[in-house]
């Protein structure tokens, strides 16, 4: 990844985040450290609800669902204040995977 694509990634993530943020919140959904454990089964929801668009073959369906745990994790994210980090934390993660082994080493998945 060049230095210009990784800052345009940066920018990229911390405005969906933002967006996310200020959406959720201007509807009442506000999580702080100690609603986090039910806001993460929440984003687990939408992943079950992804998993049967998935079963009954709704590609359109399945798209939003990931959609709606993206958006939930964006959320998530800017109401804990980890925009900065998080942006960060993704792009740097991206450039290790890329010097993993195929499939990491292991045989399955």
């Amino acid at each position: 990844m060049t230095n210009q694509t990784r800052e345009k990634a940066d920018w990229t993530l911390k405005k969906l985040i933002e967006q996310s943020q200020q959406t959720a919140n201007a509807k009442g959904f506000n999580v702080d450290w100690e609603s986090t454990p039910a806001y993460l089964m929440l984003i687990v929801t939408e992943l079950s609800e992804a998993m049967e668009q998935w079963r009954d073959d709704h590609k359109e369906g399945f798209g939003e669902e990931l959609a709606d745990a993206f958006i939930r994790l964006f959320h998530l994210v800017g109401d804990l204040g980890m925009k900065e980090e998080m942006a960060a934390n993704i792009l740097n993660k991206l450039r290790y995977n890329e010097t993993r082994p195929y499939k990491h080493g292991r045989v399955k998945l």
